[in-house]
């Protein structure tokens, strides 16, 4: 019997009162030893081929197959744009639109995926197909200042980790959305502009 659940067995027995702290602890280290089981990846993944149809802001195009399946690029939040008197738009949206656009539209693509979103979206890498230092499509909307990395939450939705430090030298070169003095994060600006009321451009 290992050395953890000997302790939890002891401390059950001297007092019912610690038994649910004891408990969380326990599952804690559980989790721990998983890996992470709390963040929203998955060991699998899988590739989706074919032609994208649309793009319908900086992080979300339309990939046609047999049906067409919607895609949320991984790892990044681009700028929102407008949906509505109630939901206006940020700084930069349409440039990251057409950034974007630019890199996929009307192109045949093979995306790395890793899971589907409560949306339906296929949230993916989209590889960029003639190499070099960046090797996804959401890497080069970073460095250009057209996305931040994806820090909601605690940077649980943030695969790729080099995306931090892609965002430093975008901000330090003050492209796309770093030439605003304090741009507010996707994120931030769903919860406060769309929901509470409170936007400051």
């Amino acid at each position: 019997m290992s050395p953890v659940v000997q302790s939890f067995l002891k401390q059950l027995t001297r007092s019912r009162r610690r038994l649910l702290p004891i408990f969380l602890v326990l599952m804690g280290v559980l989790v721990l030893a998983m890996g992470g089981a709390t963040q929203p990846q998955s060991s699998q993944t899988y590739e989706l081929v074919g032609k994208v149809v649309r793009v319908a802001d900086g992080d979300t195009l339309t990939l046609r197959q047999a049906t067409n399946e919607r895609i949320r690029l991984a790892s990044i939040d681009s700028p929102e744009k407008s949906s509505g008197s109630d939901r206006p738009g940020q700084p930069y949206a349409e440039a990251a639109r057409k950034f974007l656009a630019e890199q996929v539209a009307g192109q045949s693509v093979k995306l790395l995926c890793f899971e589907t979103d409560r949306y339906g979206r296929h949230i993916c890498d989209v590889p960029i197909k003639d190499g070099g230092p960046l090797t996804t499509v959401n890497q080069s909307l970073v460095l250009a200042g057209m996305a931040w990395a994806n820090q909601q939450a605690g940077g649980k939705y943030l695969r790729d980790k080099s995306l931090l430090l892609l965002q430093a030298q975008a901000k330090a070169a003050k492209r796309g959305i770093w030439a605003e003095p304090n741009p507010t994060p996707p994120w931030v600006w769903r919860y406060e502009c769309w929901r509470n009321g409170k936007c400051n451009k």
